[in-house]
């Protein structure tokens, strides 16, 4: 589930005041976790959204370090999703956008009865700034958005 995006033109570095508004804008645009994990999304009725972060490991299948500002140092980063239940085979898709443009597309199954699985990224120094990853499911409407940053 490891892609690598396309490579994009080199960005300025952030300053500090720079660096410090695009944490309080990862902070403000992402969603409380508490929507993702009421169950109140769904895949065409198929399978219930109950987790999405972003993070900087998976070991035993779970995420490593959920966050929402992550340092180019760390060289690879994660999007981990879980959902239940999943009352059939489908699918859905983690969308990689990079200052909203698409860098990445994932498409990931999803199997009965429940079901969590993630894309990666591996980071590149032009990648600094913001980001955010789209969970789509199989009808293409977007389950939820997760904001970070990546910074110095």
């Amino acid at each position: 589930m490891v892609a690598r995006h396309p490579p994009s033109s080199a960005a300025p570095t952030p300053s500090a005041g720079a660096i410090l508004l695009l944490v309080l804008w990862a902070v403000l645009a992402t969603p409380p976790p508490a929507a993702a994990e009421n169950g109140s999304e769904t895949t065409k009725g198929t399978a219930t959204l109950v987790r999405a972060v972003m993070c900087d490991g998976i070991e035993n299948f779970a995420p490593v370090n959920p966050a929402v500002v992550f340092p180019i140092t760390i060289g690879k980063i994660f999007c981990f999703t879980t959902f239940d239940p999943v009352a059939a085979k489908t699918f859905i898709h983690h969308d990689w956008y990079c200052r909203d443009k698409l860098c990445k597309r994932v498409k990931l199954d999803l199997q009965p009865p429940r079901w969590s699985t993630y894309s990666s990224i591996q980071l590149r120094e032009e990648d600094k700034g913001p980001w955010h990853v789209n969970i789509t499911a199989s009808d293409g409407k977007v389950l939820q958005s997760l904001r970070f940053s990546i910074t110095d």
